[in-house]
């Protein structure tokens, strides 16, 4: 019998300080789960650990074929699952179910370690039906999270895509990617690396509690402009816009991209689809009641009436008033600063196995 533990909303005394969620939501796959009815009750329950816990996985893959129409990439890899960053609007926690956990604080805390990722790669890219295409970095959780100052997987993949000449287009709101600037740029000079770095607040005291393992919009600043000097094609990710916390920084977040060295740019409109509608819903109120019924219902008036929408072309933007404004904005401002929508213009001539004097056609 599976059991899985679940803390509802409210039964913690204190709010969690450094976790986007504060509790555990129930686990759709899950027959069984235990949950604390009684506070004052005494018995064996114990609260769920919120320290960061690491487990190394032997994959069997490591590049997964996307399917949806609107993420603008055929391929990914990610070689963490689960994420310390915390965001709390993260559309990855829903896929933290298939491992038998929570979306919630589970998926903050335990950090799945693809250990032989990079020797995945290499054995992905000798087969020769494949065709290169670039490949997306991160497409699901950060690969420059804080399990990468650790284990460092992330640059065993960067350094096999080199190898081959293998384009990756990446994301991350991580300054820790300035670790691999040497190597990146190197790669940049070559064309086959494009990086949007996300950047969805300059204001601190919503960063701390939305985003709350994360550097900071200086510090991602500072990432476009070292490695745009590095040689290395950097954009500016403004997502998810929430409307009424932090839509009307959009101005901002992209004229100070543009000066830092950003030449391209995407956006996503907050969606809150699965267990995700019931953490931020819990986070909404807890640090904001005095505009929580506000920004709710405007979430609402975005999606149909609903806080969610797995509409192909309008799931990721968002329909209605407020979103059409937000729609508008980015055209305006990413027009006046010369940023052009996110296109993964990246040089796959360049691709050959180890072994190859050059490619044939």
């Amino acid at each position: 019998m599976n059991e899985h533990n679940n803390d509802n909303p409210g039964n913690y005394n204190e709010y969690i300080k450094g976790r986007g969620a504060q509790f555990n939501t129930p686990n759709k796959f899950l027959k069984n789960r235990k949950v604390r009815e009684h506070v004052e009750a005494i018995d064996d329950w114990t609260e769920p650990n919120v320290e960061t816990q690491y487990f190394e996985d032997q994959a069997k893959g490591i590049v997964n074929k996307v399917d949806s129409p609107d993420v603008g990439m055929f391929y990914s890899m990610n070689p963490y699952q689960g994420c310390e960053h915390g965001c709390i609007y993260c559309y990855a926690r829903n896929s933290f179910e298939y491992w038998g956990w929570s979306a919630g604080i589970d998926f903050e805390r335990k950090i799945i370690v693809k250990k032989n990722a990079p020797e995945l790669l290499r054995k992905f890219l000798m087969n020769p039906k494949w065709e290169c295409v670039p490949i997306g970095l991160s497409g699901n959780t950060d690969c420059y999270q804080p399990a990468e100052k650790k284990f460092r997987i992330t640059k065993g993949l960067l350094e096999v895509c080199n190898e081959f000449n293998q384009p990756v287009g990446m994301i991350t709101k991580n300054a820790g990617m300035l670790r691999d600037k040497e190597l990146l740029s190197e790669m940049g000079k070559k064309n086959i690396v494009s990086i949007l770095v996300s950047i969805t607040s300059f204001n601190e005291d919503l960063r701390r509690v939305m985003e709350p393992r994360t550097t900071t919009g200086k510090q991602r600043l500072r990432l476009i402009e070292e490695m745009s000097n590095a040689g290395v094609r950097m954009g500016v990710m403004l997502g998810p816009m929430i409307p009424g916390l932090n839509d009307h920084e959009m101005h901002n977040i992209i004229k100070a991209a543009a000066s830092a060295g950003a030449t391209f740019s995407a956006y996503t409109y907050i969606r809150l689809n699965g267990a995700i509608k019931l953490l931020f819903h819990d986070w909404l109120y807890k640090n904001f009641p005095d505009r929580a019924d506000k920004v709710w219902h405007m979430i609402e008036g975005s999606h149909n009436g609903k806080v969610s929408d797995s509409r192909w072309g309008t799931r990721m933007r968002g329909e209605g008033n407020i979103a059409e404004m937000v729609a508008q904005q980015y055209s305006k401002f990413t027009e006046k600063y010369g940023l052009n929508h996110e296109r993964l213009d990246l040089d796959c001539s360049l691709f050959r196995r180890p072994g190859e004097q050059g490619r044939l056609f």
